[in-house]
């Protein structure tokens, strides 16, 4: 069955709280999929943004982000009053985020809300507690010291406290125990409004497409609580770092600082943490998207403190090792592998012998030969394809900055005509494509430039993660135009 989706994420969802939340904008956002025609809702990870506004620096690989717990529930359990944040101003514009004011409006109100919660907290919050209690303890203890810490990274606690030392922790506990249980409530209400969302949009037929990095932040409730499963020295430091090498996205490579897994620990483990990972996601989500899949097979390793990441290695990875464990685990889990970047063929063996699909992105297509893997005669029927990510620029903007070469080969290529549009062609050399799924990006069928860019890997202070969608863009006459384009080539 062929297929269509839009990416999307949470975050530049229409609404009136300065960042996407779960409450109407996103129910307006799956009816207007079911309109277009689209069978899935891609979003990126629903992880707390970290260092850069960034989601894939998140202080936990299980948390849910608590800016996108929507108000108006809330309101409606009469934990808020309307007036409690119907006049806040969350930021500036509505087509961007403004974090520093998402961050300190949203927690003010949220707080508000837990104190009126916490005066007799109900039996299933309790059963929330208990069942995603493996990971939300180490979690709620540890915003609960970040914030005692001023924010500083949990290196710099003091050392009890930051080698997780037990008598550490039970003082920390008893000292703040309705701190603990804010950070607890703070999931319990996202992940009670995520569900019904998820609920929702499967009803009306639309699935959700969720993503998972490969690595975990430094400072993070996973590497405080966890630091076994990780490369570091007798510190708590990094011994090396992840990134990629030198490539299309930047000169000097790309330089994530995220500490690398310890792989014999998690196969003497028989990779225990990924199994819950994977088991995990696939609860939040009906597919999940692993970042940098790549990683598993052969991995790039930085030195500890370099500046760019033109001196790393590659190291080998866990491989199949890994994934027999999982899929013997969850059988028939539902994983889209993200495999772009350096490619070896060692890569390919493994996405084969997974049998994930991979990725195939068309504006990588035209600076190569008729063999590359991008160019959409070259596609399988098990991949999905992209006009770009949300690493790459928007449609409209790459064809303004691409090489001359490029847009030759593509005019070509695709039979691209000043009648039809240039973003509009390109468009139709993802959907007709062989591949199962396509997913097109918002931004692309709005035809935005430069400003709809969700992401420029290798930036930190760039406006990264910023760009919202209006709902004036939403309109009946677009999602006819997408599921008449999408329907013309089997897929609405």
């Amino acid at each position: 069955m062929r297929e269509s989706g839009i990416l999307m994420p949470v975050a530049s969802v229409p609404g009136p709280f300065g960042i996407g939340t779960l409450g109407k904008g996103a129910y307006d956002f799956v009816d207007f999929l079911v309109r277009a025609g689209q069978h899935v809702w891609q979003i990126l990870p629903l992880s707390p943004t970290g260092f850069g506004d960034s989601p894939y620096q998140s202080c936990s690989a299980f948390a849910g982000n608590p800016y996108f717990i929507d108000f108006e529930p809330l309101c409606r359990r009469g934990l808020l009053k309307k007036q409690e944040y119907a006049g806040i101003s969350f930021g500036r514009a509505p087509c961007a985020v403004d974090y520093d004011a998402v961050r300190e409006t949203h927690f003010a109100v949220l707080r508000r809300a837990f104190a009126r919660f916490s005066k007799w907290y109900p039996d299933d919050y309790y059963h929330f507690c208990y069942e995603q209690g493996w990971w939300l303890e180490d979690y709620a203890l540890f915003m609960t010291a970040k914030g005692l810490e001023g924010g500083r990274d949990y290196r710099q606690w003091p050392e009890a406290l930051r080698m997780h030392e037990a008598g550490a922790i039970r003082e920390l506990y008893a000292k703040h125990e309705a701190e603990v249980h804010f950070w607890k409530f703070c999931q319990y209400e996202f992940f009670t409004q995520w569900r019904a969302l998820k609920a929702y949009a499967n009803e009306k037929g639309v699935r959700i497409l969720g993503d998972i990095p490969i690595y975990v932040s430094p400072d993070s409730a996973d590497v405080w609580a966890g630091r076994e499963l990780f490369w570091l020295d007798e510190a708590g430091l990094p011994r090396e770092v992840a990134g990629c090498p030198p490539d299309y996205f930047s000169a000097d490579g790309q330089l994530w600082g995220n500490p690398l897994y310890n792989w014999d620990r998690h196969e003497s483990t028989h990779y225990d943490w990924w199994i819950k990972r994977v088991r995990f996601s696939l609860e939040l989500y009906d597919t999940v998207r692993i970042d940098h899949f790549r990683g598993f097979d052969t991995y790039y390793a930085i030195p500890y403190g370099a500046s760019n990441a033109r001196g790393g290695e590659w190291r080998q990875g866990p491989g199949m090792r890994l994934w027999g464990e999982v899929l013997r685990a969850v059988p028939g889990a539902a994983i889209v592998a993200e495999d772009l970047g350096e490619m070896f063929e060692s890569v390919r063996a493994l996405l084969k012998e997974t049998g994930f699909p991979g990725m195939k992105v068309l504006q990588f297509a035209f600076g190569a030969g008729p063999d590359s893997d991008h160019l959409p005669h070259n596609y399988t029927e098990n991949c999905v394809a992209y006009p770009g990510t949300h690493d790459n620029t928007t449609l409209r903007d790459w064809w303004r900055t691409a090489h001359a070469k490029e847009k030759r080969h593509a005019r070509a290529y695709i039979g691209l005509s000043a009648e039809e549009g240039e973003t509009e062609g390109l468009l139709r050399g993802v959907l007709q494509s062989p591949a199962r799924l396509a997913v097109v990006p918002m931004a692309d069928w709005l035809g935005l430039g430069k400003e709809g860019r969700i992401n420029t890997p290798g930036t930190i202070f760039g406006g990264n993660w910023r760009w919202r969608c209006e709902a004036d863009f939403l309109t009946p006459r677009l999602a006819k135009h997408i599921y008449m384009m999408c329907n013309r080539y089997g897929r609405a």
